[in-house]
């Protein structure tokens, strides 16, 4: 792949790199689906609650069974262990991704790095396979492994989105994405969802399996953006003698310092760390809850996840629409006051309720790609040219499952309570913060101070 100037090479090379961009949402959110959303949650619970039971040592008493793993002398829940994983994968990430960031805007072919991330995070994936038995160490250290690669080619992958469209479209194609990527997602799961139901008497392997699919369907799609976007030279500063590792965190520390020049992405930023904070762990706890909580088999489980990626379809791009007309500020606002009623509903509905349930799914499915998409799309306004990377790392440190307050929270609030149902009520702290923060950005103020061109609708 050559390396072309920034110059736009028409309409026509445009519109053929955003389609290009669209594809890597529609490969890792098989991922994001069928493995962090929906199945390896339940399942490594499950091996982790297996491992916790162990041989009793009178002969007599035959086995014993603990609710607690012994994790550097710690006993930790095996009921919380995900979230806690998850939460060590986001403390990590503040470390690693905002260097990641950095390193991508200096770097002259995004596109490469962000395949090279992306198939890391993928072989993550796909080794998932091998978790079985009690071995819950090998899947907690895949899942903290894929969630880094993931986070660190979506920094690189939601930086790209400053360069292939202009401000007044940025919505739009952000919200595209998020829709194909609900629609790819979908595909996989319903694939899965047969599998599992043709192999419901061998239900661990078939799990197994889908895991292994969604790491395959990761690296093969990822091919086409990696291909179909050209790279371009850094509109960052050239690296100095130090290096290039060097001059990133140089870049980072000027990155944190500088953000006081910026006091309304700033501000936006933290109300995305709380009420993103608040999705993330929605989504990571929903099958875990469903499973757990509510009494439902895996396959119904899955189900309502399928409503949730084909009802998202349409969300994502009715929000798209919608913010054309209104401003992506405004739609965002609303949105969260939905995700409210979500998690306060969530928590009512009854133990075996599936109209509920379904009915619950459909409420996420219209408000999760879209708050989210719009999210992309309004803080890219927000951050000075030429060092998308490096502030997209600090997005993405509270983006996808990289979150860390509510997974901690609901890992807590179960261990102490030993119900999920408490666990989820707990997240709407979350969302009320977030959403308290989020009144107190002034949009247009916010574009201009980072000097950038103003939409004709903010």
């Amino acid at each position: 792949m050559s390396v072309e100037g920034v110059a736009d090479l028409g309409p026509l090379r445009r519109a053929q790199e955003q389609k290009a961009w669209y594809w890597y949402d529609w490969a890792n959110s098989a991922f994001v689906t069928t493995t962090a959303a929906v199945l390896f949650s339940p399942y490594l619970t499950s091996v982790a609650e297996k491992a916790a039971c162990g041989r009793a040592t009178d002969e007599d008493a035959g086995y014993k069974c603990t609710t607690d793993l012994h994790v550097l002398g710690l006993g930790v829940s095996a009921g919380s262990l995900v979230f806690y994983i998850v939460t060590v994968s986001t403390i990590l990430s503040a470390i690693v991704l905002p260097v990641v960031g950095a390193i991508a805007d200096r770097s002259s072919d995004k596109p490469r790095l962000l395949g090279g991330f992306a198939w890391a995070g993928s072989a993550m994936a796909m080794a998932m396979f091998f978790v079985a038995g009690s071995s819950w160490q090998l899947g907690a250290v895949l899942l903290l492994l894929a969630t880094l690669f993931l986070g660190a080619s979506l920094v690189v992958y939601d930086s790209l989105l400053v360069d292939l469209a202009d401000p007044d479209d940025r919505d739009r194609v952000s919200s595209r994405g998020w829709a194909l990527g609900y629609l790819g997602g979908g595909i996989l799961l319903a694939l899965n969802f047969v599998l599992l139901t043709v192999m419901s008497d061998h239900t661990e392997l078939a799990v197994r399996i889908c895991l292994l699919s969604a790491g395959v369907w990761w690296a093969v799609f990822t091919i086409i953006p990696v291909r179909g976007i050209r790279a371009r030279p850094p509109v960052a500063p050239d690296v100095e003698s130090g290096g290039l590792l060097q001059a990133s965190f140089g870049q980072l520390w000027h990155t944190l310092r500088d953000l006081r020049r910026y006091p309304v992405t700033l501000t936006f930023l933290v109300a995305y760390l709380f009420y993103n904070d608040g999705i993330q762990t929605v989504i990571y706890a929903a099958s875990v809850y469903g499973e757990k909580q509510l009494g439902f088999e895996k396959s119904t489980v899955l189900l309502a996840f399928l409503v949730v990626q084909f009802v998202g379809i349409g969300g994502a791009l009715w929000f798209g629409r919608v913010a054309r007309r209104r401003g992506a500020y405004r739609v965002i606002l609303v949105g969260l006051f939905v995700w409210l009623l979500v998690v306060v509903a969530g928590w009512l509905t009854p133990e075996g309720s599936l109209p509920l349930f379904l009915l619950l799914a459909i409420g996420i499915g219209v408000v999760l790609g879209g708050t989210q998409a719009l999210s992309r799309s309004f803080y890219s306004q927000l951050i000075p040219r030429g060092r998308e990377a490096e502030y997209f790392s600090l997005y993405q440190a509270c983006e996808r499952g990289t979150s860390w307050i509510g997974t901690l929270v609901f890992g807590l609030v179960h261990q102490w309570t030993d119900s999920y149902r408490p666990a989820l009520l707990a997240l709407v702290v979350l969302f009320v913060i977030g959403i308290g923060f989020l009144v107190r950005v002034d949009p247009r103020r916010g574009i201009e101070e980072a000097g950038n061109q103003v939409p004709a609708v903010v």
